[in-house]
């Protein structure tokens, strides 16, 4: 029994040891031990100090309270039943004193321990440099410094109140306490040793009274008809405010009555000071500001808080960026009547790159086009980017070719784990057009240039594999009989040492780990793959945005993550709920931010991070260079984030502005964009975000798109959104924000306010869907059980009126990806339903585009006298019309020859013309 005791006890020491090596062993691979170690000595540091401290204080007044006892217990009843348990402690009196004292250290320690944050915090703090209007404090002071006073004084409290009963407990043990005995209830040294402990905790009740005071700054609170917002109202400055004063006062005498019991040794002054504290709390701290908010501010209650509903507003909009928003209220919202319509045709080619392509909807046709093999996944919603084509940015929907583990032809550890290890290549599709087959314009070839394509760490990747070793891995499409491929890169940990080995097969519960012949020299196993794992682990102080997206990179497939620095201690700023605000249609377990319930009152895109796809390199660069929560994180972890002058050009090229921060701020603005106290307070003009009109109960998600807003000389690829009046379906507002980071003005917010009533996205896909020609259109498609899918609604301002363009898919009875097969238009009270965009915009603008109509396909018209462009054009259309009658067949075969052969023939047209233009001097062929 003895043997097994010891194993067993072994055994659980080496379960405790794997999970802390091998956390060790993750972190020196990516180069962050840095953060492992602070972490951890912080955590052990805090956990020691106040265990110790806790231990001490219990210990203490234990030993104090038996050292204290009376020589003679009296003869009684009640002390004759306790000698039994007094005699019973005897043998056992210091091994009770270590086992309590060691409990309440462990407990004290651990709830210590989980402060590392708030400690690393108020240490590193570095100064907002500026106050708060109530008491004129740093801004830091609420952020760093009182976060940790409240731990302290919990702390405290907890001493106190422990030490308290303890040394009760053995006081009444022992004979100086009596409830039933004759004469004296106390002895003069246990009533002198508990006054001492009554007293410091009153002592620390006049420290929370003071320190109450500056919490008003931040604490939440709601008036009638207007949302909770955080800060003083007129009765937190009026009432609370003294009232707080008073009782510190109060306290403090009351301490010092309990202190003098130790000469006086009596407990009258004390219990009678005690009383009147506690009467003056439920008088002056609830019953007076009661009064006040009854009699003073509800009678008026709009002129009383004014002042505060004016500061809790600046408070809110600079703690969420949103104190520089540019708002247009004279927008005419119907646009010029006076304006040419061949000019609006042109305006509306150039104002904007409609995307027609959804990024949202088009994974399945990933899928099905690109996917090559099985064991490969596209994410169902892929990203927007910019890329060049021809020197010009392109909107550009990109997705990675990743690993589907439930895709394997064959599950077993070996494949699962050894074989199949990694996806394999990006694929890009033009964002602002699609070939009449309705499929998406593949262009990863022209965009991305080589690059390397191995994807080891993805959103899609959560299982470990080990590479390097003896078992070989399948590389590229269609080599399933080419296993020939070794990892070279410098990730992962080494498992040819056999304690690693052995603690990461108790770490995943895997004992093949241990024994397998696969694993052997060079052999290392990779882990915690996904992007946004990545940064969360190095960075564990960042909130990290729900959404990562890859892009190509000086020939490397880099995942670019958004992080936040937050804080919920900004005074006067409004919180709000992470989790809640973020949420939209498009929003699912993955893609919902990090900290679901994170309230925050203070937010910063402040890092931008990178996670390499083939070596898992992660990166964090500063972003904003002013966030103090960044530096005094930076301070903390030094030499973990790299200088924002380290962002190379070719990285800024894809950094965008992030969603997360940008649905945070549009929830903000629905109440904020008031600036006026009165109007905010009666709500009268308040927005809400409204449900998306394809996917009813969820927030309409923002799109990006590249678009240029009235006061801008160029487009600028811009994240875009829309309000609507409170319990109404127009539209209130539209709200687009600079989202290109090589731009002078990222990050400005500008909204744009309708002076005319105007159709909001509900009423627009209404009336997209009562329309009698698109009604019947619609009807026909969904002929054969074929679905409808609507994709992104796009609203674009044009010529102070605004544009809604919807591309429209259909997914066929057995065809399992949609086809773009339809586009809705709107401008004013027209609306077109047409095969091609341009054919739709030329209806709604009355006519053609100047300079000749568009073919149906989306190519341009032949150069006159150009056989070869025409016979393209020819070859183009027939395939199309091929392709057209092998659907209707379900004729998958000839489906697919028919497409091979548009797309030659797109090719050998884009060449054709290529040719012309060189002819011509660069111009085009006439």
């Amino acid at each position: 029994m003895t043997t097994l005791g010891v194993l067993a006890a072994l055994a659980m020491l080496f379960v405790m040891f794997a999970g802390f090596w091998t956390d060790w062993l993750w972190y020196r691979s990516v180069h962050y031990s840095s953060v492992f170690t602070t972490t951890l000595g912080t955590k052990i540091g805090l956990f020691a100090v106040f265990g110790v401290l806790m231990a001490l204080a219990v210990g203490t007044n234990i030993w104090l309270a038996h050292r204290l006892r009376p020589p003679l217990s009296a003869m009684s009843a009640e002390q004759q039943s306790l000698d039994r348990y007094r005699m019973s402690i005897a043998p056992y009196k210091k091994w009770v004193l270590l086992a309590v004292t060691a409990l309440v250290g462990l407990v004290a320690g651990a709830s210590a321990a989980g402060q590392w944050r708030t400690w690393l915090q108020w240490i590193n703090g570095v100064p907002f440099h500026q106050k708060d209007p109530q008491f004129h404090k740093d801004i830091s002071f609420y952020t760093f410094d009182l976060p940790w006073y409240r731990f302290l004084l919990s702390f405290g409290f907890a001493a106190a109140v422990l030490s308290l009963i303890a040394a009760a407990l053995v006081h009444y043990l022992y004979g100086g306490l009596r409830l039933t005995s004759p004469g004296h209830r106390a002895t003069a040294a246990a009533t002198g040793h508990l006054a001492v402990l009554l007293g410091l905790f009153v002592t620390l009740k006049a420290v929370a009274y003071w320190l109450d005071r500056y919490g008003l700054a931040v604490k939440s609170s709601g008036l009638k008809s207007t949302d909770g917002w955080t800060g003083l109202r007129y009765v937190d400055a009026h009432a609370y405010l003294p009232a707080k004063t008073i009782l510190f006062i109060i306290a403090l005498i009351c301490a010092v009555l309990f202190f003098a019991t130790l000469w006086r040794r009596t407990w009258q002054l004390p219990v009678i000071g005690f009383g009147l504290m506690v009467l003056s709390a439920i008088l002056i701290g609830g019953l007076y500001p009661a009064i006040v908010q009854k009699f003073q501010v509800s009678p008026n209650e709009q002129a009383k808080e004014a002042p505060y509903i004016a500061k809790n507003i600046k408070a809110t909009r600079e703690a969420y960026g949103i104190d520089k928003t540019q708002v247009d209220d004279k927008y005419p919202g119907r646009g010029d009547a006076s304006t040419d319509k061949g000019t609006l045709r042109d305006l509306a080619g150039s104002t904007a790159s409609l995307r027609l392509l959804d990024p949202n909807i088009v994974s399945p046709a990933f899928q099905q086009e690109r996917q090559d093999r099985g064991y490969y996944q596209f994410p169902s919603t892929l990203a927007v980017d910019r890329y060049k084509v021809d020197g010009k940015d392109q909107d550009t929907v990109i997705g990675l070719r990743e690993l589907n583990i439930k895709g394997i032809p064959e599950r077993n550890w070996i494949n699962d784990h050894f074989k199949y290890t990694h996806g394999y290549g990006a694929v890009t599709a033009k964002g602002d057009s699609v070939p009449k087959g309705g499929g998406p314009d593949f262009q990863s070839d022209k965009v991305l240039g080589p690059y390397e394509p191995r994807v080891y760490y993805g959103e899609k990747t959560t299982q470990y594999s080990i590479v390097g070793g003896p078992q070989k891995e399948l590389d590229r499409p269609g080599d399933e009989d080419k296993e020939s491929y070794s990892y070279r890169g410098k990730s992962g940990v080494d498992l040819s040492n056999p304690v690693n080995r052995a603690a990461y097969a108790v770490a995943f519960g895997e004992p093949k780990i241990l024994y397998s012949g696969a694993i052997g020299k060079g052999s290392k196993i990779l882990y915690n793959r996904t992007p946004k794992a990545r940064v969360e682990a190095v960075a564990p102080w960042l909130t990290i945005n729900s959404d990562a997206y890859p892009a190509v990179v000086d020939g490397r497939i880099q995942w670019i993550v958004d992080a936040y620095t937050t804080s919920n201690g900004y005074p006067y700023a409004s919180r709000t709920t992470l989790g809640d605000t973020t949420a939209d249609s498009l929003t699912t377990g993955q893609r919902a931010v990090v900290a679901q319930q994170n309230r925050v009152n203070y937010i910063r895109n402040s890092v931008k991070a990178t996670v390499d796809a083939y070596d898992g390199t992660v990166k964090l660069y500063q972003w904003n260079t002013e966030d103090p929560v960044l530096k005094t994180w930076m301070k903390a972890f030094p030499g973990t984030v790299k200088p924002k002058s380290e962002i190379s050009s070719a990285l800024k090229d894809h950094l965008r502005y992030p969603q997360d921060l940008f649905k945070v701020q549009r929830e903000l603005l629905t109440r904020y964009h008031v600036t006026d106290p009165g109007t905010f307070y009666t709500g009268s003009q308040r927005w809400e975000v409204q449900d998306d009109p394809t996917n009813k109960g969820n927030a309409v998600p923002p799109y990006y798109l590249s678009m240029q807003m009235p006061d801008q000389k160029a487009r600028t690829f811009s994240l875009t959104t829309t309000f609507t009046p409170k319990n109404r379906q127009n539209l209130g507002a539209f709200m687009a924000v600079d989202a290109d980071a090589r731009s002078d003005e990222y990050g400005r917010i500008r909204i744009l306010q309708p002076k005319d009533t105007v159709w909001g996205p509900s009423q627009a896909q209404s009336n997209f869907n009562s329309d009698p020609t698109a009604a019947s259109e619609i009807k026909l498609l969904r002929g054969g059980d074929s679905e409808i899918e609507y994709g992104n609604l796009l609203t674009v301002p044009l010529n102070g009126g605004l544009l809604y363009v919807e591309p429209v898919y259909v997914r066929g009875a057995r065809a399992n990806y949609p086809l773009l097969k339809k586009v809705f238009v709107t401008y004013g009270e027209k609306i077109a339903f047409k095969d091609t965009l341009g054919e739709a915009l030329d209806e709604v603008f009355g006519g053609q585009k100047p300079g000749g109509k568009q073919p149906p396909d989306g190519t341009k018209q032949p150069p006159a006298g150009d056989s070869t462009v025409k016979q393209a054009v020819k070859d183009a259309q027939d395939a199309y019309g091929a392709g057209q009658k092998a659907l209707e067949k379900q004729d998958w075969e000839a489906y697919g020859k028919a497409q091979k052969d548009l797309k030659d023939a797109l090719d050998r047209l884009a060449k054709a013309e290529a040719r012309s233009e060189e002819k011509n001097g660069g111009k085009p062929g006439s």
